[in-house]
């Protein structure tokens, strides 16, 4: 059985961008820069008046967006808002969504860093079955329209999400459009996952190292000696603290959606933080701390070459199923780079980085 998933000479169609801070202002930006459709919005005048410089095509509210009639409707508002603008967008999208059928209307993604309670949110606005979750993995630690950039999302890496209790849940053509949204107009790669999977990734290689920055800038800006030491800080403070100079209520959003992993992943680095202090304070040696990710530290060993490392992941047809196909395939190292009408394009998630000598 092939799924009806082809795709028209406008796969993407209107894409309508709720919400124009970093993300949002840089998504709408790339996606005009690219010549798609695309209307926009936000709660702040001032913000709006902004993008209506940058020459974006912006509307006053939401039910001016939805009168817009978007096929993709992307919500880039704070974690925290979440919940109060899907229940503001569900009733706008009703009288589209009875007309086209369940299956038709708007789709609804976002851009949000947590998953789980995206989907939650949506779920209980009764926007679920429309809902594709995504989430770029760009990002500065600037905020608000100004800092944005078409730049910013211009072929980054994209995790695109279904359902942890079943990727069979929700429509595949919903999945299809977000992915050519993705590795379309945007230039992207996609690795598709469930949320489960999603959240517990990001909180070890976004949410904990935010963290972690916090602290190490927390505790000069308690220490008595902290004029002096920011005096002296160079490249090992500024890198290691940059994350921690953005918005600490966007962080603190973050991390709390997401507590459910990143408390057991903060745990664990205090009880190595704990096995290094012990050390230091009994004469011990910490080397086993400081070595513990030597294969990462020293790149990936395979040459280009190996086609277990990077290169051409092959076709998955669009066929029953897909959906759930390239979840394994994306767990086990391949990212969508492409959809046509019966199948997805596959490369190899490319190695770890080498070092920088």
């Amino acid at each position: 059985m092939v799924s009806t998933v082809g795709a028209g000479s406008d796969p993407v169609g209107r894409v309508g961008v709720v919400g124009l801070g970093l993300v949002g202002g840089s998504l709408a930006r790339l996606l005009a820069e690219r010549g798609v459709d695309v209307v926009a919005t936000d709660v702040s005048a001032t913000t709006r008046r902004a993008a209506r410089a940058a020459r974006l095509a912006v509307v006053d509210d939401l039910a001016a967006l939805c009168g817009a009639l978007p096929d993709l409707v992307v919500l880039a508002v704070p974690l925290r808002a979440m919940h109060a603008t899907a229940g503001a967008l569900a009733p706008l999208l009703a009288d589209a969504a009875a007309a086209a059928g369940p299956d038709g209307g708007p789709t609804v993604t976002d851009v949000g860093s947590v998953k789980g309670p995206v989907r939650a949110a949506l779920g209980e606005a009764g926007l679920g079955g429309r809902y594709v979750g995504a989430h770029p993995m760009s990002g500065t630690e600037h905020s608000g329209f100004e800092a944005s950039s078409a730049a910013l999302l211009d072929g980054v890496a994209w995790a695109v999400t279904v359902a942890p209790d079943g990727v069979e849940q929700g429509s595949p053509q919903r999945l299809a459009h977000v992915l050519r949204l993705v590795t379309g107009p945007l230039a992207g790669t996609a690795a598709v996952v469930t949320d489960t999977q999603h959240d517990e990734a990001v909180a070890l290689v976004s949410h904990v190292p935010h963290v972690v920055a916090t602290q190490l800038l927390n505790a000069v800006a308690g220490a008595p000696v902290r004029d002096l030491a920011l005096g002296l800080a160079a490249g090992s403070f500024r890198d290691g603290t940059r994350v921690a100079r953005t918005d600490p209520g966007r962080t603190e959003a973050m991390v709390t959606e997401n507590a459910a992993w990143v408390a057991p992943a903060l745990r664990k680095v205090v009880r190595d933080l704990e096995i290094v202090i012990g050390a230091l304070e009994t004469n011990g040696s910490p080397h086993a701390f400081f070595h513990a990710a030597d294969e990462v530290r020293a790149g990936d060993p395979a040459p280009p070459d190996d086609p277990g490392r990077s290169g051409d992941g092959g076709l998955e047809p669009l066929t029953e199923g897909w959906p759930g196909r390239l979840v394994e395939r994306c767990v086990a190292g391949d990212v969508v780079a492409g959809l046509s009408a019966d199948h997805a394009r596959l490369v190899r998630r490319p190695g770890p980085p080498h070092p920088v000598r």
